[in-house]
């Protein structure tokens, strides 16, 4: 019997990871960050200055990306090096559309969502899950928010982590990023046509998840 799964889809910085974190809480499910697998890929190309997929393939087959809960969240480790904060890192984030539109890339890490998703009820983030990781999925939502939102919601976050940040030039990034995914010619960030879109801006966080979670219970 096909476990509970839900597909969370959008584009960056719109509150995907946070929300399904806390959904995933609530609702008992497994909880599985994707984009952190492909920073972790785009962080071994940088730090290894690797050229190509298959390079960056042959190292992932060795040092598997591999996740742990902890008290202060999930820890996203490459083998056994904690990368959770490397792979937030700003050279990271800039480049890893470029490495997430591998079909190489996104093959291997299909194969390993699938392969997570057949063990336990599921709620998984990204760009593609709900239109080619978990197509068949329970529930989709199609998350966005504004540019300046999701901008405004980054920098917070990155001060946070004691990660410099201009606001403007982060903007920036966020749409050109958007275009990036939207136009990549491997599976492209799109609405399911199942989805049910949800427009986050001007939303809580709290709000956000009981939309979320109203409609899974509706399903379960």
């Amino acid at each position: 019997m096909k476990k509970f799964q839900i597909a969370v889809d959008g584009p960056a910085s719109s509150g995907k990871s946070t929300v399904a974190k806390l959904v995933a809480q609530d609702l008992g499910l497994l909880y599985l960050d994707t984009g952190a697998m492909y920073r972790a890929a785009t962080y071994v190309a940088l730090r290894d200055q690797l050229e190509t997929a298959e390079a960056v393939i042959a190292v992932l087959e060795k040092e598997a990306v591999r996740f742990k809960n902890a008290e202060g969240g999930q820890l996203v480790f490459l083998g056994d090096e904690d990368v959770t904060s490397a792979i937030r890192q700003n050279d990271v984030t800039n480049q890893v559309s470029k490495w997430a539109a591998e079909p190489a890339i996104r093959d291997f890490f299909v194969a390993e969502q699938r392969k997570i998703a057949e063990i336990s009820g599921i709620i998984m983030d990204g760009r593609d899950i709900g239109t080619v990781v978990l197509p068949e999925a329970d529930l989709k939502i199609y998350l966005i928010a504004s540019v300046d939102e999701r901008a405004e919601r980054r920098y917070k976050e990155n001060l946070a982590k004691g990660i410099p940040t201009d606001l403007t030039a982060l903007k920036q990034e966020i749409a050109a990023r958007d275009e990036k995914d939207m136009n990549r010619k491997t599976a492209p960030l799109k609405q399911a046509e199942d989805a049910v879109l949800l427009d986050s801006t001007g939303k809580t966080i709290e709000q956000v998840v009981e939309f979320i979670e109203e409609k899974a219970k509706g399903l379960m």
